[in-house]
């Protein structure tokens, strides 16, 4: 393990598992490096739907409405996954402490009206939360997601405006080191080789998602790539402790959400560059280490 303790890593995430499917084998390469990184997640995810029998009576709608409560144990284990073997696993962190804001639901749900509902919250005080998180944890990368949510999800883009206007707020007084933002995003070359390689073993009850159904740019968007081979196990376990969310392929290269449409497990994990904030020029090329320039 390479040791870099002064570098810090924040990562910030809408529920539950999104954590591990957008950037899982980053999480675990930072940490075997000896980078200090912090998941905070928005929400407990207690609007997810359930994979299966054992738990499904946990759901919210109609349900004992315990999903969250329980998201909270597979975050717990699929951070350890990704923690290295010899070390303190990562402990999840939960934006103004564990339940303060419910997961929203999906665009136009009623689950959105609910009064502890993320999207119900005063923006000001989403923004306000945050920026003290920032603050007294000083990263100098912010990972976050795109300005539409990855596939729309409200929680999800309201986690990229919260973190956009906090950003803006902290510009030039959160630390002298240089400060990164990058977008999690999928390369589409990347997609499309892990879909044509999992044609012939798609799981019974699963099916290949559509055209355009999954979200991803065009490559020549990407400004970062990180390699996570060396850590696709750990980032593959991590998928399967999500079980109430994720269905892992018996070949361990796919994954499946409740609706069984097929998406590959990548061996690199991609990012847009949205910062520095600083207003320096981002070096050429595509970068290969989200700490790449940082002082």
């Amino acid at each position: 393990m390479t040791g870099h303790g002064d570098r810090r890593l924040l990562l910030l995430h809408a529920h539950p598992d999104d954590e591990t499917l957008m950037t899982g084998g980053t999480i675990a390469r930072y940490l075997d490096e000896g980078v200090d990184v912090r998941v905070l997640t928005f929400t407990l995810g207690e609007q997810g739907e359930v994979i299966g029998d054992e738990w499904a009576q946990l759901v919210a709608d109609g349900g004992a409405d315990q999903l969250g409560g329980f998201r909270i144990m597979e975050l717990t284990r699929a951070l350890a996954e990704l923690s290295p073997p010899d070390q303190e696993p990562l402990r999840p962190r939960f934006l103004g402490g564990a339940g303060r804001w419910r997961d929203s639901g999906m665009d136009g749900a009623p689950s959105a009206s609910h009064p502890r509902a993320l999207v119900q919250a005063p923006f000001e005080e989403l923004v306000a939360t945050l920026v003290a998180e920032i603050e007294s944890f000083a990263p100098q990368v912010v990972v976050t997601y795109d300005n539409v949510g990855t596939y729309g999800h409200p929680d999800h883009k309201l986690v990229h405006e919260t973190t956009m206007a906090a950003l803006t707020h902290l510009k030039g007084s959160v630390h002298p080191e240089r400060l990164k933002v990058y977008e999690s995003v999928t390369e589409r070359s990347a997609l499309d080789t892990g879909l044509a390689a999992a044609a012939g073993r798609v799981p019974e009850g699963w099916t290949m998602p559509g055209p355009g159904q999954l979200p991803s740019y065009p490559d020549d968007e990407i400004t970062t790539e990180i390699d996570v081979a060396a850590q696709y196990p750990r980032k593959v376990a991590a998928l399967a402790a999500h079980a109430t969310q994720v269905t892992v392929a018996p070949s361990g290269t796919e994954y499946a959400l409740s609706n069984n449409v097929l998406q590959p497990i990548g061996e690199r994990e991609h990012f847009i560059l949205t910062g520095p904030w600083d207003g320096r020029p981002v070096r050429d090329g595509r970068e290969t280490d989200l700490f790449d320039g940082v002082g």
